[in-house]
């Protein structure tokens, strides 16, 4: 990684002592001089430029060919080398070789001084623009106007529009012609962060480059040898927080070093994991580990206790619920990929924990733990105290990790009938839940509840079939639930296949024959009937009251009418919304369990 000695040059020495001493002035000099690390090891060459593989590749091999672009167009997210793409290939476009008559190359050599000049950022025929700033067509028309006459000095002249999105659409049709065929003398470089807010027109025009976010392991190395070459103690553990709070960014990454090592400055030592974490305002990872052993167990005082911990030392309650959200997620992919356990690019800890909790969790749970803590992160943010919602999130949690989903009760209802009817435990069964093992970890073991006709509504909500949902809602009466067997009177607007349909999903579920009896006796209220009935009693209860009695005298030909709540943002997609099973499944399963 080169220096960039040349990119910020350094203020004359003073000629004489100033009128407030020399002293002063030589600390400002010192003050000046410094760069932050994301300046001083910009790269100055291809070779320099981290995780964008396929671009030096591509590019090189234009040079190779003489098949170079009139016009790019790159784009990433911040910080990925946009920028810094863009001058190295004006220096590699304008580069004449240390003795002057080099022609254009992917290694410009950095000594000639076309080199020196684009370095510098002082070179007349290398024109930046930030289109955040200059948006107008004013502005485009004398990069048009420019563009007529010939280079100065250098080979090529190349324009750099920065944030191009920014354009105007007046902005982006004055630039049309001259970007799709520009004089052979000229070469534009567009960079942008929005590529969707390009018009299609300028982008069918230019060469595109999509620059990756660089990966944590390889950001990770770099920040080492930065380190290093800064002769700064540093932590592995340190520099993965860095790592990954960088995004894929390496300015930001490289901000965030500087920052560290400005906080680690005070007494010289190493700059610990724990410092940095607790500048990012992150809860350690074995502490985050702690926390999802303490929420699937269903230990609510110990999952409070902890986030009581991680608040006493500054941790954000919204980065702690993120942290976990980020672990949940993890967990999934070591379900779905095992080879992660042994992949070099996770940290010990998560390798080794990572890897018992992902083999003790179901898929299931760890997707209502994820919509659960997306769903809470937006609460936490709107609550009124982040904290008091950051635990409520936990307890949450905790209660609904032990809580099997409908389809798991109706496959422990074959193994054991006698659930259906509110028998007890099976027996060498305890009371339910998780527990403990040897060793630390945690096993989730549910123990059998009494189930009910709602449980296999609410398992026809999980298989998302909307129409089978409804029909049990709307049409099916109970007269008799006595898993395997199921008694019904459907109604007449009912679908004829209603009863098999239901059929087919109980065996497909829980691999056993079930026998679904139509049946001419009344049987009770259909659920929707039962929710209407109660919604008239609560409305009934209202009228009754003497408050509404005294309002209604007070306001003549005042009425009392039935508002539903707003509905809370949907987790799901909002065609789905009417899938969701009722409350009051989840409250029947609590008051089955206590």
């Amino acid at each position: 990684m080169g220096l960039f000695d040349d990119d910020d040059e350094a203020p004359p020495p003073p000629s004489g002592p100033s009128l407030f001493g020399d002293e002063p002035v030589a600390e400002a000099s010192k003050a000046a001089a410094y760069r932050v690390l994301a300046r001083k090891y910009r790269p100055t060459t291809f070779d320099d430029l981290i995780g964008q593989d396929a671009l030096v590749r591509t590019l090189r091999n234009a040079f190779a060919m003489n098949r170079i672009a009139h016009a790019f167009m790159l784009t990433g997210v911040r910080g990925v080398g946009k920028t810094t793409s863009a001058r190295i290939l004006a220096r590699a476009l304008n580069c004449t070789g240390p003795d002057g008559t080099g022609g254009a190359t992917p290694d410009p050599c950095g000594v000639c001084d076309n080199c020196i000049a684009i370095l510098a950022d002082r070179h007349p025929d290398v024109v930046e623009m930030d289109a955040a700033s200059n948006t107008g067509i004013d502005d485009v028309r004398e990069i048009i106007e420019a563009t007529r006459f010939r280079p100065l000095s250098a080979r090529t002249k190349i324009f750099i529009i920065d944030e191009v999105h920014m354009l105007s659409k007046a902005a982006f049709n004055a630039l049309l012609k001259t970007l799709e065929e520009p004089p052979p003398h000229i070469k534009f470089v567009l960079a942008t962060t929005e590529i969707r807010k390009v018009p299609i027109t300028v982008l069918s025009r230019c060469q595109r480059f999509d620059l990756r976010r660089v990966a944590v392991d390889v950001l990770a190395a770099h920040f080492t040898r930065i380190a290093g070459l800064e002769n700064i103690p540093i932590a592995p553990g340190a520099i993965a927080h860095i790592a990954r709070a960088a995004d894929g960014s390496v300015r930001d990454g490289l901000s965030l070093l500087d920052q560290a090592i400005a906080r680690g400055a005070e007494d010289g030592a190493e700059i610990s994991a724990g410092m940095v974490a607790d500048m990012l305002g992150l809860a350690d990872r074995g502490f985050v580990f702690d926390l999802m052993d303490a929420v699937v167990a269903g230990d609510a005082a110990q999952a409070l206790q902890f986030a009581d911990d991680a608040y006493e030392r500054g941790a954000d309650p919204g980065v702690l619920l993120a942290d976990l959200l980020g672990l949940a997620h993890l967990l999934m992919r070591m379900k779905t990929v095992p080879s992660l356990a042994t992949s070099s690019t996770l940290p010990e800890v998560e390798r080794t924990r990572g890897v018992a909790l992902a083999q003790m969790l179901s898929v299931p749970l760890l997707g209502r733990f994820w919509q659960m803590l997306l769903k809470g992160l937006q609460e936490v943010e709107t609550a009124p105290d982040k904290r008091a919602g950051a635990e409520m999130i936990l307890i949450r949690l905790c209660y609904v990790a032990d809580m099997p989903p409908p389809g798991e009760l109706l496959k422990k209802l074959t193994e054991n009938p006698g659930a259906a009817m509110g028998g007890g435990p099976a027996p060498g069964g305890g009371g339910g839940g998780a527990r403990a093992v040897a060793g630390g970890g945690m096993v989730m073991e549910a123990a059998p509840r009494a189930l009910s006709f709602q449980d296999v509504v609410g398992l026809a909500a999980q298989k998302r079939d909307v129409m089978l949902y409804a029909h049990l809602r709307q049409s099916a009466h109970l007269v008799r639930f006595a898993p395997p067997v199921i008694e019904l009177r459907m109604e007449p607007t009912a679908p004829r296949d209603t009863v098999q349909k239901l059929a087919a999903m109980l065996e497909a579920e829980t691999g056993k024959r079930w026998t679904i009896a139509l049946s001419n006796l009344p049987g009770a209220p259909t659920i929707d009937e039962a929710e209407g009935v109660a919604t008239a009693k609560a409305k009934d209860d209202a009228l009754a009251h003497p408050l509404v009695q005294a309002i209604l005298s007070a306001f003549p030909g005042a009425r009392v009418e039935t508002q539903a709540l707003p509905e809370p943002e949907a987790e799901i997609p909002a065609d789905w919304a009417a899938l969701v099973p009722p409350d009051e499944l989840y409250d029947e399963l609590l008051e089955g369990e206590e």
